[in-house]
């Protein structure tokens, strides 16, 4: 797609950056933030390498100036917007009678807040350019449980957010959905997963597998896998579909 500007946010690493890699085979310029200024400049060497344009804006997207600081730099860039991303985000997956009042405030800052200033600030210049949002949930929106609390409460929140703004899209000309992944093997993950090993005495290959068997599921997913459905998600290919929840979980949600 000549001539199109595509946001992502979180682009340094995980999913992001990987959706941000995969977007540069489609779009002309692509557009990184994330508040690790060395991996959004590798991160946007890569884009370059690629093909396409970029522009790369470390930034705390829970700071509500943020949002429009984003939009500011991309049209002064490039002029136009075609399509957001919205990926950043980490929820702490802590137990429901653990959570403190400060981890639920800065969970929803980033993740929930955060999306939903910038696809505000952002609309305008979608209505222009008939644009695609996205937004990145999790299956704990369908399967919440009291160990992760926070994750599945605030997933679910997005998937409802995602279709407010798909609902005013039909008179907007803009496209929304989310996306919504199962366990993938991130830094994060990996991360987390060795914590669990060292916790519990075990190897980390036997944390993994107690995981993928807690999960039902016979393997993580991939960042590309992922970034491949957001792909789709933002191209001609998608544009009669909206307010739609697009799940890619290996299996892990059993229920209609």
């Amino acid at each position: 797609m000549t001539n199109t500007v595509a946001i992502v946010t979180g682009g340094s690493s995980g999913i992001g950056r990987a959706t941000a890699l995969r977007l540069a085979r489609d779009f002309s310029a692509v557009v990184v933030t994330a508040r690790d200024a060395e991996g959004l400049a590798s991160a946007a060497d890569e884009i370059r390498a690629a093909g396409a344009d970029a522009l790369a804006i470390d930034i705390d997207l829970s700071e509500p100036e943020a949002a429009g600081l984003v939009v500011e730099k991309t049209r002064n860039a490039f002029g136009r917007i075609d399509a957001l991303v919205n990926i950043a985000g980490a929820v702490p997956g802590i137990d429901l009678f653990d959570l403190t009042d400060a981890q639920w405030d800065m969970s929803l800052k980033l993740k929930f807040h955060g999306a939903r200033r910038l696809t505000l600030k952002v609309w305008d210049a979608l209505k222009m350019s008939k644009g695609a949002v996205v937004f990145t949930s999790g299956t704990g929106a369908e399967i919440p449980n009291s160990a992760t609390a926070a994750i599945g409460t605030i997933n679910a929140a997005i998937e409802a957010l995602a279709k407010a703004f798909a609902d005013r899209g039909l008179k907007d000309g803009v496209q929304v959905n989310s996306v919504s992944p199962g366990p993938i093997m991130t830094k994060r993950r990996q991360g987390l997963i060795e914590a669990a090993a060292s916790a519990r005495g075990i190897t980390v290959e036997l944390a993994k597998q107690k995981f993928l068997e807690q999960a039902g599921i016979t393997r993580f997913g991939e960042p590309e896998e992922i970034a491949e459905l957001m792909a789709f998600a933002v191209s001609p290919a998608a544009r009669w579909m909206t307010g739609t929840v697009l799940r890619m979980d290996g299996g892990e949600v059993k229920s209609i």
